[in-house]
């Protein structure tokens, strides 16, 4: 151990016959050190080197109160209770599979129906603002990813490339050198700009088996992106429109922890970066008056702008209030450059476009997992996998049960029968398990009636009401979720 220490000093603390080879300082008695409690233990490996010995590490929080010693483990309960790898197996949304890989989920029938509500959520909004919808091959030659740089930059994040032929073909890293290639199909004109092209886009990034687990971190990961090329003059309006729709989709969706973090090239250490002085003051310029005229906060971070451009980070807080970049804008000088892009302008002559790279809500798998947690898997009537599941008393009761399943079906409702031959209690108690929003029984009365008594996932009696009204019901609350203010 002494002979891995660099400095030429080492410190020593015991405690009686236990002598410790540590920086310190250590203190006498646990009574000096306010509230306490070991959490866990586990082996680790010596400074973090797998080739080193095994050891065992045992963890521990610490705080100056009981209150506050309290309030962290509170957290920890709800997180432990909300871990979407947790709830993605009882829910049955995700799975895994040895013979498949690590970082290579398997979406199940319900996730698969989340992931396709968020999918045509966002694209319906980017419809709305004129973005265009295209699709592009998960792979392309090497050659694409050495002009655009990615093969440089992020080589140890990719798979290995894949030799066919007389060519190297490579799961593409990100999406922007397609839609690159799919703008400088055509010759552009000043007055076609904006172009807004969008999709979603399956990347590929080649991460260690040990670090790799549930939706949040994976191997495979499909990007809610699109790519804008406009004017110089247009950058500002773009990127307020860029913010306008993120905001959007956040309070649609009930996210409301996160923060904005404008990060800027560090003046002291230019030579990092692509462009000149004026084009870099313009850039981050029209980011701050964007963000300042739209009235949101934000952070200035030196030195943390790409090195192609400003960019802008989206960062959520987890349970735990720990924060993480979910999204990011960035306006970028370089690829433009790379590519030698152009539009016609005004004047006749060509000209360089500006690109902005945007993300509004991650890739389907990281936001799949946070809104697992956000909403401990019971997810708003508009996003839940099942809406609503019909319960019959009794086994008399099941015809007039799929009548009912067919007419909420056939208004567009995601609906269950739970037919089986169990108390009607021990039912209820199961949906409320899988936390579905609705729960309709049906019986004598309800049946004469051509009603059904309506439970909520939360616990409230509705009572018996017509079929035709609860439809109605369940659509207006799903139309009001979908709107913003």
């Amino acid at each position: 151990l002494i002979d891995g220490i660099e400095d030429d000093k080492v410190s020593l603390y015991t405690h009686n016959k236990f002598v410790d080879l540590c920086e310190g300082p250590h203190v006498e008695r646990t009574g000096k050190i306010g509230s306490f409690k070991l959490t866990n233990i586990a082996g680790a490996y010596w400074r973090g080197d797998e080739n080193n010995t095994m050891l065992q590490r045992i963890y521990g929080v610490l705080f100056e109160t009981q209150e506050e010693l309290d309030a962290h483990l509170e957290r920890v309960e709800d997180a432990r209770r909300r871990d979407h790898r947790r709830l993605g197996r009882e829910l049955e949304l995700f799975t895994t599979h040895e013979d498949i890989g690590a970082g290579l989920p398997l979406w199940l029938p319900k996730g698969a129906t989340v992931r396709r509500e968020l999918e045509q959520f966002i694209t319906g909004l980017e419809r709305e603002a004129g973005y265009q919808h295209v699709y592009s091959p998960h792979l392309a030659k090497r050659e694409l990813y050495e002009r655009s740089g990615h093969w440089d930059h992020f080589k140890d994040d990719m798979f290995p490339p894949m030799q066919l032929e007389h060519e190297e073909l490579v799961l593409r890293p990100m999406n922007c050198p397609h839609h690159i290639l799919i703008y400088d199909s055509k010759l552009h004109s000043y007055r076609d700009l904006p172009v807004r092209l969008a999709e979603l886009g399956t990347m590929y990034r080649w991460e260690r088996s040990g670090v790799v687990g549930g939706l949040s971190r994976v191997r495979a990961m499909t990007l809610n992106d699109a790519h804008i090329f406009c004017t110089p003059e247009q950058v500002k309006d773009e990127f307020s429109g860029v913010m306008q729709l993120v905001e959007r989709a956040y309070d649609i969706l009930g996210i409301k922890e996160y923060s904005y973090q404008l990060s800027l090239r560090d003046p002291d250490d230019k030579e990092k970066y692509a462009g000149d002085d004026e084009m870099w003051d313009i850039a981050e310029d029209t980011l701050r008056e964007a963000m300042d005229d739209l009235g949101l906060s934000y952070t200035e971070a030196r030195g943390e702008a790409a090195f192609y451009g400003p960019k802008l980070d989206i960062q959520f807080a987890d349970l735990m209030g720990r924060e993480e970049t979910y999204s990011t804008v960035q306006i970028d000088f370089h690829l433009p450059k790379q590519f030698d892009l152009s539009y016609i302008g005004e004047d006749g002559a060509e000209h360089r476009p500006v690109m902005i790279h945007r993300g509004v809500i991650s890739t389907m798998e990281r936001m799949m997992a946070y809104l697992i947690e956000l909403y401990g898997g019971a997810f708003p009537l508009w996003l839940a996998p099942v809406q609503a599941i019909v319960i019959p008393i009794a086994d008399r009761h099941n015809d007039y049960a799929r009548r009912v399943v067919d007419d909420l079906r056939a208004a567009d409702l995601r609906v269950e029968l739970d037919d089986r031959s169990e108390r009607m209690q021990a039912k209820i108690r199961d949906a409320q398990m899988q936390k579905i929003p609705y729960m309709l029984v049906v019986g004598d009365k309800e049946e004469a009636t051509q009603a059904v008594a309506v439970r909520q996932r939360s616990g409230d009696d509705l009572g018996a009401l017509p079929l035709f009204q609860v439809i109605d019901r369940l659509k207006d609350e799903i139309t009001t979720a979908m709107s913003s203010d």
